[in-house]
């Protein structure tokens, strides 16, 4: 029979028809002094990073445990103990006879699988990827199965070089073979997927998100708050902040907007047209600084494993061939892909390693986030499992061979964080993607290509 301070594990803060739900709360188990504490799921997060890596400042020197960290992995200097490197792992089924482009290597970036090479609608990413497979098992149980968030809108057309649709270099989550999972680009359209569907019969004359969803749910968590411990009250607290923090984030850089209800319809669609233009340019070749925008997703793909709104997750940092400017950062004046193809110019290739960097902080950013949330007598790092890589080592020379590849997370305690590991040449990729399954408890012995699991890495 529960008791008055348990709690359900789905329980939500609801008010005016605003639902968010909780993270794990103490409350939700026996107390801890009388039982073991509250299982949490697994989450699993995919980052991809076009144009590959300066192969020679990735992969440190000494294997196992004691190791130093190489230039471009410097970000991870407080994560050292909660990640991986992975070292000889090949997605083989990326490389496409004839083709030596980039588009057969992203699309199977998490299928392991063949792709079809063709200039029309006609794809075929050759099997389902893992996020999906993950997400076909687990995701009943989350409000939405998986997420997949960018920076890039999806491009279209042939790139006429190699004879691929773009399509390919736009997704790599593949619901099916032939179904793309389409990816949200904008902030504040991610946020609101996740919380205002729960606002019905919003309007634009009485949008809640003028407001706040939290104010919709302000006495809800107060009743709340009174039937909980300590423990839990300044976990409940921290959580509604952090999700007070992304709106107002968002918000406050959408004030500007509010003017748009007070002028024609044309005028609306020239605006938007232009505006539209100006951002496509600024993105591809100003330099615009996307730092913000990029934490902003990763902001909210934290918010969505704390309360548990959904366990997977995909984060593209570009679309495959990504030219993006990054000369926001110091030291870099140009393009991304064009530093990748940096015919071994020591002056290019530390640009193209600078832009390395950017990326990998980024992804140090989200594991810290995890990492500084509790979650029983864990953190949110511990009960997940992030990979970020590129689909190819080395820009210049394309090579899907020894690809970039960073575990981070403990899986729950399945998996052993904390190691350099170099496997035998052209380990199958897909044979870490079996290891993540199985620290799942999935009940699979072959996924893609695999041929066993990477045993180093399971605890």
């Amino acid at each position: 029979m529960a008791k008055k301070w348990q709690i359900s594990r789905r329980r939500m803060l609801q008010g005016i028809g605003a639902t968010i739900a909780l993270p794990v709360l103490e409350a939700m188990g026996k107390p801890l002094s009388t039982a073991f504490p509250v299982k949490s799921p697994i989450r699993s997060a995919f980052f991809y990073m076009p144009n590959g890596v300066h192969p020679e400042h990735w992969n440190p020197k000494e294997i196992g445990t004691n190791f130093s960290l190489t230039r471009q992995l410097a970000p991870l200097a407080k994560l050292k103990n909660d990640v991986s490197i992975l070292g000889n792992l090949m997605n083989q089924n990326s490389i496409f006879k004839g083709a030596d482009g980039h588009y057969a290597k992203s699309a199977s970036l998490l299928t392991c699988m063949p792709i079809r090479q063709t200039i029309g609608d006609n794809i075929s990413s050759g099997g389902v990827s893992l996020d999906q497979v993950i997400a076909n098992k687990i995701g009943k149980n989350t409000l939405f199965p998986s997420l997949e968030y960018g920076l890039d809108r999806i491009t279209t057309g042939v790139d006429i070089n190699v004879g691929f649709t773009r399509l390919y270099g736009s997704s790599i989550s593949w619901q099916s073979p032939q179904k793309p999972m389409s990816k949200e680009i904008d902030p504040k359209l991610a946020f609101d997927r996740l919380f205002k569907s729960f606002v019905p019969g919003a309007n634009v004359k009485d949008d809640p998100w003028k407001k706040s969803i939290l104010d919709a749910v302000l006495d809800d968590a107060n009743s709340l708050k009174r039937n909980l411990g300590r423990s839990d009250q300044d976990k409940l607290s921290e959580y509604l902040e952090s999700i007070r923090s992304v709106e107002k984030r968002i918000l406050n850089e959408d004030q500007r907007e509010k003017f748009s209800t007070q002028i024609s319809p044309d005028i609306r669609r020239e605006l938007t047209r232009v505006n539209q233009n100006i951002e496509d340019y600024q993105e591809k070749y100003a330099g615009v600084d996307i730092t913000e925008k990029t934490r902003l997703m990763l902001d909210i793909m934290v918010l969505a494993f704390w309360s548990d709104a959904s366990r997977v997750s995909t984060f593209m940092f570009g679309n495959s061939v990504s030219n993006r400017s990054f000369s926001f950062l110091d030291g870099v004046k140009g393009n991304h892909h064009s530093f990748s193809h940096h015919m071994d110019k020591p002056v290019l290739q530390e640009q193209y390693l600078r832009i390395a960097i950017w990326h990998v902080e980024q992804y140090a950013y989200f594991l810290e986030r995890l990492k500084g949330i509790k979650e029983g007598d864990k953190t949110l790092l511990d009960n997940s499992m992030a990979v970020f890589t590129s689909d190819l080592r080395d820009g210049n020379r394309h090579s899907p061979r020894d690809l970039p590849i960073l575990l981070g997370g403990h899986g729950g305690g399945k998996i052993k964080s904390g190691q350099n590991l170099s496997f035998e040449k052209e380990t199958p990729l897909a044979n870490l993607y079996l290891s993540m399954l199985q620290a799942q408890n999935f009940q699979m012995k072959q996924f893609g290509d695999s041929t066993n699991i990477l045993s180093p890495l399971m605890a």
